[in-house]
């Protein structure tokens, strides 16, 4: 699959309080966690993010608690993948978990700049930054991670799995 977005850049240490400020966890309602998406990281972000967006991080994205909410946020935004040098495990784990793929690849967080244009092949893990032409590479996930984040996270992949049987 491959994806192709606007980015947005954020540096290192994003904790969850930034990508979804913790006033905001008394609903788990997508949308209304979309609206406040990355609100006290800039506060514009919720507001200009368009459906296939991208966004690129620094090391530590998602540090924190390990509130489900965060990955919620960013992808109910319309944000189809994150680019991070690395990356909280917790973190990690939610968003695959529902759905959201997200890039480990330090070259391509320091390479790759606000409001450029990127295309990502999750099969292959090739980032390329068409603003500049240059290319990077993140480890590709396993097929079973592939299938996962094509259904939409770990609830459809199962009900989607045990439908097959």
């Amino acid at each position: 699959m491959k994806l192709t977005g606007r980015v947005w850049r954020f540096g290192d240490d994003v904790d969850t309080d930034l990508i979804i400020p913790a006033r905001y966890l008394n609903t788990s309602d997508p949308k209304e966690l979309a609206a406040h998406c990355m609100e006290d990281a800039d506060p514009s972000f919720a507001g200009k993010v368009q459906p296939g967006d991208i966004i690129v991080a620094g090391k530590n994205f998602g540090c924190g608690s390990s509130r489900e909410h965060a990955p919620i946020a960013i992808k109910a935004a319309g944000v189809a993948c994150v680019i991070g040098a690395t990356f909280a495990r917790i973190f990690y784990r939610n968003a695959i978990n529902i759905g959201l793929p997200i890039l480990e690849s330090p070259e391509a967080s320091s390479g790759i700049e606000e409001g450029h244009q990127v295309e990502v092949d999750l099969e292959t893990g090739t980032i390329k930054n068409l603003t500049t032409g240059e290319s990077y590479s993140a480890k590709p996930f396993p097929p079973f991670m592939q299938e996962l984040i094509a259904a939409g996270g770990l609830i459809p992949y199962v009900s989607r799995t045990v439908g097959r049987e």
